[in-house]
C-alpha cells in the first residue's frame, strides 16, 4: 500500500544523519475589517420625530394621552425601559384613557379556512361580551398559533363574562398592557429597518 508521494525532508547534515524540519513562523491572521454596529431598533425609535412617534405610538397603544407620555419621555435606553415606561403609563390610565384604548380594539383574526359557524360563535359571544362590559373584547394570545386562536378566545370571552365589571376592566387593562408590549416590539422592529 502506497500512501501517496511526500516531500522529501531537509538532511541537517550529511554528517548527522538526522533530517531538520523546516522552521515553522507563526503569524497571527489578520483581523477582519470590523463592521459597524447594526442599529439598534431604538436608535431609529428614539430619533423619530415628536409628532411621528406620538402617531406610530397610537397604533400601537390606541390611546393619544398613553402614546404622547411614551413619545416624550425619549429616548430610552432599553428595550425593557421603554417596556418600564409604557407599564407605567398605563398604570396611569384614567377610565376615559382605557375605555379609548379599548375603543380602538377588535377581535383577533380568525383563519382563513375557517367554519362560518366559527364566525357566528365569535360574533355571538364578543357581542354578550360588549353588551355586558361596555367594550371590546381584548386577549393577549402571544404565539399561539391561529387554529388554538379561536378556541382560546372564545375559551376566555365565556370564562370573562362572569366577572364582576371591575374585575374586568382590571384584566381588559393587563390583557391590554401586554399587547401593548407585543406591538411595540413590532414597532420597533419596523422603525429599525
Amino acid at each position: 500500500m502506497t500512501r501517496g508521494s511526500t516531500l522529501s525532508a531537509h538532511p541537517l547534515s550529511r554528517s548527522t544523519g538526522r533530517l531538520a524540519i523546516p522552521a515553522q513562523t507563526r503569524t497571527s491572521p489578520a483581523s477582519p475589517p470590523k463592521l459597524p454596529e447594526p442599529p439598534e431598533p431604538l436608535d431609529g425609535f428614539n430619533a423619530l420625530p415628536a409628532d411621528e412617534a406620538s402617531h406610530r405610538l397610537l397604533g400601537c397603544l390606541r390611546n393619544l394621552r398613553w402614546a404622547r407620555r411614551i413619545a416624550d419621555h425619549r429616548p430610552y435606553p432599553t428595550v425593557e425601559a421603554l417596556f418600564a415606561a409604557s407599564d407605567e403609563a398605563a398604570y396611569d390610565l384614567t377610565a376615559a384613557d382605557l375605555a379609548e384604548a379599548l375603543a380602538g380594539e377588535t377581535l383577533p383574526p380568525l383563519p382563513d379556512d375557517a367554519y362560518e359557524a366559527a364566525h357566528m360563535a365569535l360574533g355571538a359571544a364578543h357581542a354578550a361580551y360588549e353588551a355586558r362590559f361596555g367594550h371590546a373584547f381584548v386577549i393577549y394570545l402571544g404565539d399561539i398559533s391561529a387554529r388554538e386562536a379561536l378556541d382560546r378566545t372564545l375559551e376566555a370571552i365565556r370564562s370573562r363574562l362572569t366577572n364582576d365589571p371591575d374585575d374586568e376592566r382590571i384584566i381588559a387593562w393587563e390583557e391590554l398592557r401586554r399587547l401593548a408590549r407585543q406591538r411595540l416590539l413590532t414597532l420597533l422592529a419596523d422603525t429599525g429597518r
